[in-house]
């Protein structure tokens, strides 16, 4: 990034903190606070800084222009300490990152930013439904990351204290680790002639958790089977592994028999069909997960973006969604800084190609030319362009 570009950016990013100050995250003095600046050449975090260190918020931004702004999820008794045994950890938000760059079938390399952004939105509703279904959290910040993805901040008292090891077994829980039929199956005797056979009945709770993940994926299925040609049926079960013609058939024919049954979590309606249940909650795991970052959880430690911040790779505002909101959001239209609408800048673009931004879809050529604010300072920020001369 030329020194002219830097420093455009660097006060456009004053003049927006002085018009918009975000809003501290609860109990914000107990939390380590860190920051990147402008610096050539450099992305070294200044950290171990205290809400006191800082001062006032609003200030501090217009004043310093950070890139990029943080605070820990950790809480402690001195945030401020230069060692994180000095600052005395007392408990941390249950925070998740989820980034598109990530996430299975998604190619940066050929997927459009948008749908790269819509894609990781899919995966935000799955991990909402994890943390707010199965796991009852009802103290949720969800955050669009100002990039490429989307944070989410639990709160709830009981999640606070979680130890790195309890997060971990979370971690594993939403990205499907360990997830196979016997453990989430029920099985139970089937009583006869007064007494317990040896027979048992196998079925899937529809209550919640995995099981019901691969019972709502077979019924969708069995629908599906149902109204198809009976060859494209036979077809697509014989797509999973292990089920053939004959197979196949059978499937098809007892979930034609014992719909409502299986509706009902049975799945011993035939031999054949428990196999065919084994095979979709290996595919129920791989579409379901929510494929989150890991240290990003289990790091009581973690400093994460401020919400109602700039991000500095793309200008986009780190924008904090309220729940009912969050259908209707449109990152490439809502996280646009209003301080950047309104007029055109002059830029050298040098990598060019299509933007959908505010809005609009561009197709940027390359060499200097005159664009919307917004769209010249996504572009300086992504290293895709530099700051012309007016």
């Amino acid at each position: 990034m030329e020194p002219r570009t830097r420093a455009y950016l660097r006060g456009r990013f004053r003049d927006h903190y002085r018009r918009v100050a975000p809003s501290l995250p609860p109990a914000a003095n107990e939390r380590e606070w860190g920051f990147i600046p402008w610096s050539e050449g450099s992305t070294t975090m200044v950290r171990h800084r205290s809400l006191l260190d800082l001062g006032d918020l609003g200030d501090f931004l217009a004043r310093k222009r950070p890139r990029h702004v943080y605070f820990s999820a950790g809480r402690y008794r001195d945030p401020g300490a230069g060692t994180m045994s000095e600052k005395d950890w007392r408990e941390a938000d249950l925070v998740f990152d989820l980034d598109a760059d990530h996430l299975p079938r998604v190619d940066p390399d050929e997927d459009s930013y948008a749908e790269m952004l819509a894609a990781c939105k899919d995966a935000l509703y799955r991990l909402l439904e994890f943390l707010e279904e199965d796991f009852g959290f009802e103290d949720l910040a969800i955050v669009f990351s100002g990039s490429r993805g989307y944070h989410v901040h639990v709160r709830d008292e009981g999640a606070r204290t979680l130890g790195r090891e309890a997060r971990r077994e979370i971690v594993d829980y939403v990205r499907g680790v360990g997830v196979n039929f016997d453990d989430i199956i029920e099985s139970e005797p089937v009583a006869g002639m007064g007494r317990e056979t040896p027979a048992h009945k196998r079925s899937l709770s529809t209550a919640g958790g995995w099981s019901r993940r691969v019972h709502r994926r077979t019924m969708a299925l069995i629908d599906d089977l149902l109204e198809m040609d009976e060859d494209d049926a036979i077809d697509r079960l014989r797509s999973f592994e292990g089920i053939g013609e004959g197979k196949a058939d059978a499937i098809l024919t007892a979930a034609s028999n014992n719909r409502a049954a299986i509706e009902s979590g049975n799945v011993d309606v035939h031999p054949a069909f428990i196999g065919f249940v084994r095979a979709l909650v290996d595919e129920t795991v791989e579409r379901e997960i929510s494929p989150i970052d890991e240290p990003v959880t289990t790091d009581v430690n973690r400093l994460i973006r401020l919400p109602g911040s700039l991000h500095g790779g793309t200008g986009l505002v780190v924008t904090p969604i309220p729940r009912a909101d969050l259908a209707a959001f449109d990152p490439l239209v809502d996280a646009v800084a209003p301080t950047f609408e309104g007029q055109t800048i002059a830029v050298s673009v040098t990598d060019p190609g299509e933007v959908v931004l505010g809005g609009d879809t561009f197709t940027v050529t390359a060499g200097a030319q005159h664009v919307p604010e917004y769209l010249g300072v996504f572009l300086m920020a992504r290293g895709r362009a530099e700051k012309e001369k007016e």
